[in-house]
This record gives C-alpha cells, sequence and structure tokens, in this order.
C-alpha cells in the first residue's frame, strides 16, 4: 500500500474551474522537472495568449496535461494506443479552461482508463512541446505539462473509445514500442519517482 505522498490531487478536484489563474499555470511549469528549453517556450506561449492558452482553439498552441501512470508496485506503466493519433501514448488531454495542470492530468487519465483512486504525486516529472496533426483539424503544438500517477493495487482497467488498445507495460520493455524521444524522457523520471515513493511507504 502507498502511504506518504509529497501531494496528491484527487478526481473530485478536477472540475474546470470558472476563473483561471494563470499564475497557478505558471507556478506549475516553475516548479515542474523538464528541459528548460520548453519550459522557456510554454512560458513565452502562455505571455503571448494570456487570453486563451488554456483552451483548445488556441494556435499555434495550447496547454495539455498528462499522467505517467504507474502500477501500485512500480512496475509497469499504462499506455494507450490513441484513436485518432494512431499511436502509443501515456493519458493526457486538453485544459479546457482548467488552470490546475495536475488536476488535468487526472481527469484526462480517469476519462481515458476507467481506473478508480489514482493519485497524483509531487509537481510535473516533464514538460513536452510536440506537433499533433489529429484527422479533420489543422496541425498545432501540445504545451504537455506531465505528472507522475500512481494506481491502485487493485486498479481495473476499463479504457474509453479514445483508444483502439490499452496495455501496462514493463520498464524494461518499452523499447519494444514506437515511442519517442520525451515519453522515454518522462518514463525515466516517473518510474525512478514511483520507486522513491514506494521505498518510503
Amino acid at each position: 500500500m502507498l502511504r506518504k505522498f509529497p501531494r496528491t490531487t484527487d478526481a473530485d478536484g478536477a472540475g474546470v474551474d470558472p476563473k483561471t489563474d494563470l499564475d497557478r499555470v505558471r507556478r506549475q511549469l516553475e516548479a515542474a522537472v523538464g528541459p528548460e528549453d520548453e519550459r522557456g517556450r510554454i512560458l513565452h506561449l502562455l505571455d503571448r495568449h494570456q487570453s486563451d492558452v488554456l483552451l483548445r482553439t488556441c494556435r499555434p498552441g495550447h496547454l495539455t496535461g498528462s499522467a505517467f501512470v504507474v502500477s501500485a508496485t512500480g512496475s509497469h506503466t499504462l499506455l494507450l494506443h490513441h484513436t485518432k493519433l494512431q499511436r502509443w501514448l501515456q493519458p493526457g488531454g486538453h485544459a479546457d479552461g482548467q488552470d490546475d495542470l495536475a488536476a488535468v492530468a487526472l481527469r484526462e487519465a480517469t476519462e481515458e482508463t476507467g481506473i478508480v483512486g489514482l493519485k497524483v504525486v509531487g509537481e510535473a516529472i516533464d514538460l513536452d512541446i510536440h506537433l499533433v496533426e489529429p484527422p479533420k483539424e489543422d496541425a498545432h503544438l501540445h504545451l504537455d505539462v506531465r505528472y507522475l500517477v500512481m494506481a491502485p493495487a487493485d486498479a481495473e482497467l476499463n479504457a474509453n473509445s479514445e483508444s483502439t488498445d490499452q496495455r501496462w507495460v514493463a520498464r524494461d520493455s518499452l523499447d519494444e514500442y514506437e515511442l519517442d524521444e520525451g515519453l522515454h524522457r518522462m518514463a525515466k523520471i516517473g518510474f525512478a519517482r514511483a520507486d522513491q515513493i514506494i521505498n518510503q511507504a
């Protein structure tokens, strides 16, 4: 059983706040682990697009939140084969006006996996800017803020239609999937952080 998390956000706190706080977004970005060039680019776009950077209509890109979901034992992570993008990815999605990106990551992970009892742990473990080209949409950037999310020991996967396949993947099996550099970077940090938490429990 996992205990003594540094900070947790549960699914009850994942609702959209009617009054966004870009200072909160900035604090989350500044506290995050991640490449400094990515942080700088995201902060630059935040300053330039203050009125809509949290909305999916913002161009050249907008903020998203992702979850690196790790099993209770720390041995596996959850990958989803995205229906639209046809790629293996971590759970995640659009902020849609929500200024708490940890809550965004948790909301998306809960909706996409169907797992009850997921917990966000600590500050963001990675920042990543990547180009997406969904069908019937113009190509644009996702300014992705990524969090470690721990699954409960009794996790039951019940994924929704946003993915065509879902798999718990062992940490030493990630190379068998066509994952981008950013996901591998996040996995290295995420598994290391999960090990620390489990060892302290």
